[in-house]
């Protein structure tokens, strides 16, 4: 067990499957739709895609296939199959994720492939990126490591398939906000971790896993290459609000192509007390969300009164909120701009009881363009009512996060509710393959829109453009973590 005083070493030869997937996905075999979906070439994509889509633009479609992050090379999102009441059906984005989990819940594309998706992201995301970056950088020297702060299965798992790949000892350390010694700090810029006998090691390159405000103890500007940097999560990865200009953005710089980033109404930079009205314009039926959290932490669904004078009486770290359209059932579902989507939801189990769940897919970058590298589903605990009584309360049906706050920088995970894409459970999700390519090509868009973003905020020089950031995060509290983590410039 990783202690925090020290990092533990992971030398080649070291990875253990039962260590880094979860025993159900362990002796899963994955459904043949989804093996094929995980081996579909962008070729074809755009060829089935432009022809069930008419009007988008080809051309286009291909070129954002092989679009080239700067920043943003591992993403994952979160997505709704949902309906209107004219049967239109779409893959609606509710979220991206800049340290998004997924390897341990993958069923392995290919049997003799042990390593799975840890080992598609380290050979194809991080060896391109780091191979590109030392050419034009010409950064050498120091280890290489694994930071992070929550999913030490999956971190353990990046880590033995980094030693293999690169044939190195990888360092893997704990690097949590609430650690008041940690085994990780930066000096001059590069990060360094501490070994067992209490020495620092610089480190050349990392694979980082920090979810809980990242940029109050990982600099913006670093000469440690990381996988993602900083500017990933305040450009939208970890910051909803930041992302959903980014997307209305990309949106408008799309226009007329066919192509166009499907997201709830949204509305930003929300004061508290602003809420209630917001709620019922909506029709009393709303999504709030802190901005900056993660981890299924700081949303709140709002279906009635009694809700929504619960999330008012609550204190919070910041003053800014995002207000959405909340997706329900049919009857109780917000009414926006586009209409009254619902939850398509699971196919009806035995007592014939519908569950919300949503797809959680996570792609990657090299030097072709974007691939897919998991996909699985997350169940709600209980199953959606026809109509609101009052005896479940709205996000019991409706969240599908499996991560439990245990204390202090501690999470556990309900895998109870984990939807496989395997022979048995990819069935009860009720998905096609064309719609696991609509939302694939949901999470592209998305993860361009928060790339394109970052770049924005970065000038030709490499420094962050804070005073421009600061015009998009009319948050004080933000802020202030922000420049209280970073030897920042008021760069405009």
């Amino acid at each position: 067990m990783v202690g925090s005083s020290c990092v533990t070493v992971v030398r080649p030869g070291e990875f253990e499957p039962s260590r880094h997937f979860y025993p159900k996905a362990l002796n899963a075999t994955i459904h043949p739709m989804v093996s094929f979906f995980m081996r579909f070439s962008a070729e074809r994509l755009v060829s089935r895609y432009c022809h069930l889509n008419p009007k988008v633009d080809p051309i286009v479609l291909a070129e954002l296939l092989a679009y080239q992050p700067r920043f943003f090379r591992w993403a994952g999102v979160d997505l709704f199959n949902v309906t209107t009441a004219e049967g239109h059906r779409e893959m609606v984005l509710i979220e991206t994720n800049s340290c998004p989990s997924g390897q341990k819940s993958m069923p392995l594309v290919t049997d003799e492939e042990e390593e799975g998706g840890y080992r598609a992201l380290v050979s194809r995301v991080m060896d391109y990126y780091f191979r590109k970056i030392r050419k034009e950088k010409g950064r050498e020297g120091g280890v290489l490591a694994v930071v992070y702060d929550k999913n030490e299965m999956e971190n353990s798992g990046y880590a033995a398939a980094m030693a293999n790949h690169f044939q190195e000892p990888v360092y893997l350390a704990t690097y949590k906000g609430s650690d008041p010694d940690p085994p990780v700090r930066f000096k001059d810029r590069y990060m360094e971790v501490r070994t067992e006998s209490g020495e620092w090691e610089r480190v050349r390159a990392a694979f980082r896993y920090v979810t809980q405000k990242p940029w109050n103890r990982i600099p913006l500007h670093t000469k440690t290459l990381l996988l993602n940097p900083i500017q990933a999560c305040l450009a939208g990865g970890r910051n909803k609000a930041v992302a959903s200009t980014a997307y209305d953005l990309l949106n408008s710089e799309l226009a007329g192509t066919g192509l166009q980033i499907r997201v709830p109404e949204t509305i930003r930079e929300v004061s508290k007390g602003e809420i209630p009205i917001l709620v019922r314009k909506m029709g009393g039926h709303a999504v709030v969300k802190i901005p900056y959290s993660n981890a299924g932490q700081g949303v709140f669904t709002i279906t009635s009164e009694a809700e929504l004078n619960e999330f008012m009486k609550g204190s919070y770290s910041y003053n800014k909120f995002i207000v959405q359209s909340l997706i329900g059932n049919y009857l109780w579902s917000s009414r926006g701009a586009r209409g009254r989507f619902y939850h398509v939801g699971m196919l009806p189990n035995r007592k014939n009881e519908i569950y919300v769940a949503d797809a959680r897919m996570m792609v990657g970058a090299d030097e072709s363009g974007f691939f897919p590298m998991a996909v699985y589903g997350r169940k709600a605990p209980t199953p959606l009512q026809n109509k609101l009584d009052g005896s479940v309360d709205s996000w019991s049906m409706l969240g599908t996060n499996l991560s439990v706050a245990q204390g202090v920088d501690n999470w556990g995970s309900e895998t109870s509710r984990l939807v496989l894409m395997d022979r048995r459970d990819f069935n009860t999700m009720g998905l096609s393959l064309d719609d696991l390519l609509k939302g694939y090509v949901q999470a592209v868009l998305a993860t361009i829109a928060i790339d394109k973003m970052a770049c924005n905020l970065t000038t030709s020089k490499g420094k962050f453009r804070l005073k421009v950031y600061a015009t998009l995060n009319n948050d004080e509290s933000l802020m202030e973590e922000i420049r209280a983590g970073n030897e920042v410039e008021e760069v405009l």
